[in-house]
């Protein structure tokens, strides 16, 4: 069976109503990243990011998987399928997608302030104040800050490396390291992207290009895939 991987950005959930970090004004919900989305925030101003989180996570919860979320769990039927998401949210697992792998963290787990990786589910959207790990450090939420390792990026890159298909659905490419994993891509592989504006990728003439929002062109490619397996 052949080996589909995956790599989903923020595109892929904005058409389930969730904002990306990188909109116009360079605002996420109207803040500034450097405000909620670093270390120094956290030390900084605690509240104010578990805050901005239990928001996000709030969000995420009311969404719903798209058309795109759906169609990629199709490809299953013929294909083996890993999908490596730069998303915090859990859209494609509820979407019922097999194997997903979260460069950024996922928002619906907490993780310790001490240690990260002590992680622990989520029942709710909030993660209180006083909440602690089994450290007795404080919970925040189980997502990579801007100046953080990425702790996946590494087994990420080992599974590009087995492609026979690679996909790229709603990235602008501009996130490192996540933008360099194509590059472990093996070059006899087959190369699709799908996004509403086709961001400038490397070695762009490998791949076949479907300019269309992900709910859209998604499907469109599914079909296609699933059609010459």
């Amino acid at each position: 069976m052949q080996k589909i991987v995956i790599l989903t950005g923020a595109g892929i959930s904005a058409e389930s109503g969730l904002k990306t970090f990188r909109d116009s004004d360079g605002l996420w919900e109207g803040y500034d990243i450097e405000e909620v989305a670093t270390p120094q925030a956290w030390q900084r101003n605690p509240a104010l990011v578990q805050d901005f989180y239990n928001q996000r996570r709030k969000s995420v919860l009311e969404a719903k998987p798209n058309a795109a979320h759906l169609a990629l769990v199709q490809l299953e039927e013929k294909y083996e399928v890993t999908i490596i998401t730069q998303n915090i949210d859990d859209l494609h697992e509820r979407a019922c997608s097999s194997h997903v792998v979260h460069l950024h963290g996922i928002i619906t787990r907490s993780q310790s302030s001490l240690n990260p990786e002590l992680t622990y589910p989520l029942e709710g959207w909030e993660i209180p104040m006083n909440a602690v790990c089994e450290l007795g450090s404080p919970l925040r939420p189980h997502v990579v800050w801007f100046g953080e390792a990425v702790p996946m990026i590494e087994t990420a890159a080992a599974i590009c490396a087995t492609a026979d298909v690679f996909v790229i659905i709603g990235t602008s490419l501009a996130v490192y390291p996540a933008a360099g994993l194509g590059d472990f891509v093996p070059r006899t592989a087959k190369r699709y992207i799908v996004d509403r504006h086709i961001p400038d990728v490397r070695n762009s003439h490998r791949f076949q290009k479907i300019e269309e929002p992900a709910t859209i062109g998604v499907p469109m490619l599914v079909d296609k895939l699933l059609a010459s397996a």
